[in-house]
């Protein structure tokens, strides 16, 4: 595992996953695209991701469909999600299905990236927490 996380966009606005992908890259991050949550479980079939940055709407599938689909996949994956329409019914399931958080649009690119370095945080701390020794004693 990278000390930077590997992030995967999905919105079905062309110009909004170009220019994400400018201003992550830009910061250093690797981030790749899809244009709809259908091809993104097939990307994530294929590649390795941390951190997938979905949007709620979109044609075919939604965000919300997606994220259970996402989860069985990779349950390691920390998904954001990211909602013009929100409500707290929508927050409720979209937090249930197992998102890490979610981000109301618009927002500013350092919130979103404080909440993916967040995001990608909780990924290494489980990670270590399964991968830590079980059992046998300890002296002291």
């Amino acid at each position: 595992m990278s000390d930077r996380p590997i992030v995967l966009i999905v919105d079905d606005e062309e110009r909004f996953r170009s220019t994400m992908r400018k201003l992550l890259n830009a910061e250093g991050l690797q981030a790749s695209i899809c244009g709809s949550a259908i091809q993104a479980l097939e990307e994530l079939r294929k590649n390795h991701y941390d951190i997938v940055i979905l949007d709620v709407r979109m044609p075919e599938m939604t965000g919300v469909e997606a994220l259970p689909k996402i989860k069985q996949i990779d349950p390691t994956i920390e998904v954001i999600i990211l909602t013009g329409h929100a409500s707290i019914e929508t927050a409720k399931s979209i937090m249930k299905s197992g998102a890490y958080d979610y981000l109301l649009k618009p927002y500013s690119i350092e919130t979103l990236l404080e909440k993916i370095e967040a995001a990608y945080d909780r990924k290494i701390s489980r990670k270590q927490l399964t991968n830590r020794p079980t059992g046998g004693s300890y002296s002291t």
